[in-house]
């Protein structure tokens, strides 16, 4: 199915709830997406469903929307198709393109296994400063069956307060890709609209620091400390 088709399949068509993923620390359901001939599975995630945290307000599909429109500003095409609607089966949420993956895949078998999805990896690290993730679980990086690498769940990402939580540390201190930095380089001046109108204006402040420090860096960061991993990892 091309984007186009894909893009209205999720803003217009008829959610039908399949079933609940009952690991996740918030409510998140798969549901069928049809709309004419058209029907694909979809990740929905209602705000009324979010578990109540002391550090992010509510409304954590906003952030999930938020990633989604940074990676495509940057042509980095991380992360699923997600937009908002307002009419879902429990009211306002974000919805997700559906991956078909792997199961037995996550970062940890891609860095042992499969040396080809090093710079993809690596390009997903920088996104993950950018954003501020702080919940890039290893389950959180998928290959889908195309080879592809994705990352998911970044309902948790953009605080205000650096408190970067990531599975990804094995290249720490290693240079970042002169294409990689020319890419985020414009974000320091000037956040996309549409993601800034997601965010907080000390968010938005936020990215375009981290972008500086990037730039003037010109590596990844390390974690001296060793306690900048989420859990449970997987």
């Amino acid at each position: 199915m091309d984007d186009q088709r894909t893009r209205e399949l999720l803003e217009l068509g008829e959610i039908e709830i399949l079933g609940q993923l009952v690991e996740s620390s918030n409510e998140t359901f798969l549901v069928e997406l049809t709309h004419g001939d058209d029907q694909r599975w979809a990740i929905y995630k209602p705000e009324l469903g979010e578990r109540p945290l002391y550090d992010f307000e509510p409304g954590l599909y906003r952030r999930e929307r938020a990633a989604y429109l940074l990676s495509e500003s940057l042509g980095w095409g991380i992360v699923p198709l997600t937009i908002i609607r307002e009419d879902g089966p429990f009211g306002i949420g974000s919805v997700q393109r559906f991956i078909e993956t792997d199961v037995a895949q996550h970062y940890f078998t891609l860095y042992t296994d499969c040396p080809e999805s090093h710079e993809d990896l690596k390009r997903m690290a920088v996104f993950d400063v950018l954003a501020n993730n702080t919940d890039r679980k290893a389950g959180h990086v998928l290959r889908g069956l195309d080879g592809r690498i994705w990352g998911i769940d970044h309902g948790l990402c953009f605080a205000e307060p650096f408190k970067l939580r990531t599975v990804i540390w094995d290249f720490a201190r290693e240079p970042i890709a002169e294409s990689l930095l020319a890419d985020i380089a414009p974000l320091e001046h000037e956040i996309p609209s549409e993601v800034a109108d997601l965010l907080t204006a000390g968010e938005v402040r936020a990215v375009r620091e981290r972008v500086r420090v990037l730039g003037l860096l010109g590596r990844l960061p390390a974690d001296p400390t060793g306690r900048r991993f989420p859990w449970p990892l997987i």
